[in-house]
């Protein structure tokens, strides 16, 4: 028997909890989560600005990467989030299990397509503050990771 999919885990600019709710994703309460043996990389290069990367999350194992879950109201919510992430040009969509309090859950996240990959690349401020907009759900430790990206 196949379950369906019911939760979203964003790790990068949706983890702006104001951002995802005007985008109209129906939502429950986020909690924070980790997906574990991956990392955060800011190597997807943004289409409108040279040099500037989105992030993306690779396969790493024993690295950890943190970002919050959001239970969908309707498994097909998540559909709402493809045009934004420009699936699957940009990113393309599969399910992880995330680590929360809640237990183990197999949540949707975004992964961006390798033909847009490129090394070098940093966040912008303005995007990076979307990230940091989760502080209430990030360990202080990885909120502290987060914010030696900003170079202003």
């Amino acid at each position: 028997m196949t379950r369906a999919v019911s939760h979203y885990f964003a790790y990068g600019s949706n983890m702006n909890i104001a951002r995802v709710r005007q985008r109209g994703l129906s939502i429950d309460e986020p909690v924070a989560a980790r997906l574990n043996n991956y990392c955060l990389r800011f190597n997807k290069a943004s289409a409108d600005h040279p040099g500037v990367g989105h992030a993306n999350i690779e396969y790493q194992f024993g690295s950890v990467v943190e970002g919050i879950v959001y239970p969908l109201l309707k498994n097909t919510e998540i559909l709402k989030m493809d045009p934004f992430e420009k699936a699957p040009w940009n990113y393309g969509r599969d399910a992880l299990r995330v680590e929360t309090s809640m237990g183990l859950l197999w949540a949707w996240t975004y992964f961006a397509n390798s033909a847009l990959l490129q090394d070098g690349l940093e966040p912008s401020a303005q995007y990076l503050d979307h990230l940091l907009a989760g502080k209430g759900l990030l360990s202080p430790s990885y909120y502290a990771t987060l914010l030696r990206w900003r170079k202003d």
